[in-house]
């Protein structure tokens, strides 16, 4: 027997091997049929660890492994599903979660952020402001301390992978090698030659993934108390899911950290560029996501057949400068076989099999001068090279590629380049909110993403992903809270939105607040700001079409934070038919008073029919604007109604066992099966009406399983007239195993 083993994948917060709107769900190995697992358990209320140890101990099968004293209200278990459920019956708890398996999601980004001109200015001891005297926690793969442009600002740390207190870096020989915690950490404080955003901070590493990039709940969590217990200022988490969900226990114990006085800093996801992709912890409320930017950068675009196209350069490529017209081919996925004829010539190659490194160095034994690799799923494709090819390497579309590929079919094509300069926009691949159920804005800022040059073992490698743009918010906030040690989370947050710089897409167009939140952070900004407003964006509810012209409130704090007395004012956001807004009138602020503002908002829903409303208010304060990102939403938007399937064996001999995500619940929720070949409709797994939100894990008997053979699986929620499906491959072996791949998810209004 064996039980569900693959329930919410979390990943290392690069793109290279993200597909868009695609998870790929490997085959499920065999277990013992005595398979123990780990459980995360949320307790009703707080109890001692005496009281916490009784309650294990009415449990004899269960082993009690960790207290959490400070990141959750709860302690984690071991042992089989059938006693962690038993387990669960007790009247002290509220909750229990199953252990998920986490991966790992400066120079010039540096700049870009003000990072170079704050070195100028100074703390109140004096101090040139480079982070000095603070303490930024980074949880992740362990970091190389032994690198020389770390070495000085390594404080120490602990392994919650190993059990001990050395975080170093998984190395190759003790497993799959990782460098994901170096570079992260030489973003924030590189200090040798190169510089993060705050060199002379204290990192202190919390190793919590491991060999490969992976690690668990329990051991993340764990770093995260090990991180309270340490008192650091600010915690860095370049980790996530593919989950929208606020409830998560990583998301939890992150807003605990917040409590205790910890600045959280956290990754959005690279699930972009849909909306609803925004994953845990990035959902965290009192967290700081982070979306990713772009830095200056030149894009070549090639002009084939009157058309353009934009290419994507894989980080560690070359630069593309090709200053004439050259022909393209196509070249297979890039084996050696597939490229005979393409000497000095473009080749073409489809994404697949071999790795994009191993494609490059074929194309370039073979004489080609460049490299376009499209995507095979939908979307765009991102990623990194293993190692530096001396032809540029640059990725498309599925769409633009197998335009291409039918071009050159049909004649010689020519393509020529042009090169374009792009800044300040936001990265195709990072997630979007906003976040179901709480209905808030998420990321809260941005910051450089994309071809971020930091510390890794061994030496320096450029990389993307929003793992890369956390760390500068993280580097960020450690220069603020050496120039302000008196400021808790709510304001280096504050200081950080109320002055970033809302971006404009390449048509002009600002981005939605739930994409950007409130923008690119500007440090020098932060640190001048004379004013703070809490929160910093607002979400005014979930309206429904009762509530005709019924009004909400949000409130906000205002705090005259500079040495000059200030006036406040707000201005009314563009009118909009079936919207009115109540703000407070103008007022004045001594330094060092505050005032708390309650805004309004009445919308007639009857009128104004936009199922997510969102904006941006504007707050004068004195000739300071300070821009506060609103969402409201109408009835049920369209957020995804489901996520986070996998199915496997269950405990008993006679059943199997699934896991799926629901954030909002369902009016209708099943599992359908389909025979691969004929589509002929095979029966339900399961269905189930009015099912609540969250996390279900459920049984299904034996005989509710078809015969062995390869079907397809439509797992389907609906609520409030819209529906989700995410389609699988399952395989059912004669023995009863199953194999699960190729998960795709499909969106019905």
């Amino acid at each position: 027997m064996k039980r569900l083993i693959l329930c919410l994948t979390f990943i290392l917060l690069l793109p290279s091997t993200i597909m868009a709107h695609t998870l790929d769900l490997p085959p499920i190995p065999e277990e013992p049929s005595d398979i123990e697992k780990v459980a995360i358990v949320i307790l009703d209320q707080q109890k001692s660890e005496a009281e916490i140890r009784a309650l294990a101990n009415a449990h004899p099968n269960i082993e009690l492994r960790h207290i959490y004293n400070y990141a959750i209200n709860g302690f984690s278990v071991k042992g089989k599903q059938t006693d962690i459920d038993q387990l669960g019956k007790s009247i002290d708890i509220s909750m229990i979660s199953p252990v998920n398996t986490y991966k790992v999601h400066a120079e010039e980004s540096v700049k870009m952020i003000g990072g170079e001109e704050v070195r100028g200015f100074f703390d109140p001891k004096n101090r040139r402001l480079t982070g000095k005297g603070v303490k930024v926690g980074v949880i992740d793969t362990g970091i190389d301390y032994t690198h020389p442009d770390l070495r000085k600002n390594y404080g120490g740390g602990h392994d919650l992978v190993d059990g001990d207190d050395d975080p170093m870096e998984t190395n190759a020989e003790h497993g799959e090698g990782t460098l994901h915690g170096t570079h992260v950490a030489g973003i924030i404080a590189a200090n040798g030659k190169i510089n993060g955003v705050a060199p002379e901070a204290m990192i202190i590493a919390y190793r919590a993934l491991g060999p490969g990039g992976s690690g668990t709940t329990e051991q993340v969590i764990a770093a995260i108390d090990e991180a309270i217990k340490d008192r650091v200022d600010i915690l860095n988490l370049s980790l996530g899911n593919n989950v929208n969900g606020p409830d998560l226990p990583i998301s939890m114990a992150l807003n605990k950290a917040v409590e205790k006085g910890i600045t959280a800093v956290t990754s959005s996801g690279n699930s972009g560029p849909n909306h609803w992709t925004v994953g845990s912890p990035g959902t965290a409320s009192k967290a700081i996501s982070v979306g990713a930017s772009t830095p200056i950068m030149k894009i070549p675009f090639l002009e084939v057949l009157g058309r353009a196209y934009r290419l994507e350069p894989f980080q560690g490529s070359i630069d593309w400068d090709l200053h004439q017209s050259y022909e393209i081919v196509f070249a297979g996925i890039g084996k050696e076989e597939d490229l005979k004829e393409v000497k000095g010539k473009i080749a073409l190659i489809e994404r697949g099999e071999l790795t994009f490194t191993e494609k490059g160095m074929n194309a370039l034994k073979a004489g080609a001068k460049a490299v376009i690799i499209y995507n095979n799923t939908k979307g765009g494709l991102f990623g990194n090279l293993e190692s530096e090819v001396a032809i540029p390497i640059t990725a498309i579309s599925k769409a633009e590629g197998e335009r291409l590929k039918k071009a050159v079919a049909k004649q010689k094509v020519y393509a020529r380049t042009h090169l374009k300069e792009e800044k300040d926009i936001l990265a195709d691949f990072s997630s979007r909110g906003p976040v179901t159920s709480t209905w808030e804005i998420k990321p809260d800022v941005l910051a450089p993403g994309v071809a971020i040059n930091s510390t890794v073992p061994g030496g320096y490698l450029p990389l993307q992903g929003t793992s890369m743009a956390a760390p500068h918010v993280a580097g960020a906030s450690a220069i603020i809270k050496q120039a302000h040690p008196d400021w808790g989370p709510e304001k280096i947050k504050a200081a950080l939105m109320n002055t970033a710089k809302p971006l404009v897409n390449k048509k002009g167009k600002p981005y939605r607040t739930y994409e950007q939140g409130a923008g690119r952070i500007q440090i020098e900004k932060a640190l001048k700001t004379n004013s703070l407003v809490i929160p910093s964006s607002l979400q005014f509810g979930k309206f429904q079409l009762a509530d005709r012209m019924h009004k909400h409130s949000s409130f906000v704090t205002v705090e005259n934070v500079g040495t000059e007395p200030l006036s406040y004012s707000f201005s009314l956001p563009h009118a909009e038919k079936g919207i009115d807004w109540e703000l407070p009138l103008s007022f004045f602020l001594q330094p060092g008073e505050k005032k708390r503002l309650e805004l309004q908002i009445a919308v007639d829903p009857n009128v104004f029919k936009k199922k997510v409303y969102d904006g941006t208010l504007i707050l004068h304060a004195g000739s300071q604007e300070i821009p506060i990102p609103y969402i409201y939403v109408l009835e049920e938007p369209n957020y995804p109604r489901v996520m986070g399937f996998g199915i496997g064996k269950g405990d008993k001999e006679d059943t199997y066992r699934y896991e799926v995500y629901l954030p909002g619940g369902a009016e209708e929720f099943g599992i359908a099966l389909f025979d691969y070949e004929s589509l002929r409709f095979e029966g339900f797994l399961d269905w189930k009406r009015n099912v609540g939100k969250g996390q279900i894990m459920e049984e299904i008997k034996n005989d509710q399983m078809p015969k062995p053979g390869l079907y397809i699986v439509k797992v389907f929620a609906r609520k409030a007239g819209k529906e989700d499906v995410i389609e699988a491959q399952l395989f059912i072996l004669p023995n009863g195993q199953l194999e699960a791949s190729s998960m795709t998810k499909e969106r019905f209004s």
